[in-house]
């Protein structure tokens, strides 16, 4: 195997079992990765268009529609009419920040025991070298 094979196997090894083990936590607050993506996307930059949500995540807008619904359903999440009448926005709700803040505080054990032998700087890094590939595989 090539150095770049090996670097993502080892990126498709670590993503499957996070991104279960997040879902299996995320199962407590009826919620799935997808959907905690979007409900921090809304707590750390604020409302967004179902249209910049579904560009942030990647996705088409209906899935968008259908993931920002089941988020209203919880209360987590509210939807109002943009400047444009055609455009909706996505907040968070009350609830929706109380739980994004509960969630945090409720994965953090995780993240930090999947992080041991870690160091900031090595997560800098790391952090660094995943953005711009994810830049080089958007152009």
């Amino acid at each position: 195997m090539t150095l770049e094979q090996d670097f993502f196997n080892e990126y498709r090894l670590l993503y499957r079992p996070f991104i279960n083990h997040i879902n299996t936590l995320l199962g407590k607050y009826q919620l799935y990765n997808s959907q905690w993506a979007v409900l921090r996307l809304l707590h750390d930059k604020g409302p967004h268009s179902l249209v910049t949500i579904a560009h942030f995540m990647y996705i088409e807008k209906p899935s968008v529609t259908r993931l920002v619904q089941k988020l209203v359903e919880l209360g987590y999440v509210e939807t109002m009419t943009g400047q444009d009448k055609r455009e909706k926005l996505v907040q968070l709700t009350t609830s929706g920040e109380q739980v994004v803040q509960e969630i945090q505080a409720y994965l953090k054990p995780y993240l930090k025991e999947a992080l041991t032998g870690v160091s900031e700087q090595e997560m800098l890094i790391a952090t660094q070298v995943l953005a711009k590939i994810c830049a080089n595989i958007n152009r």
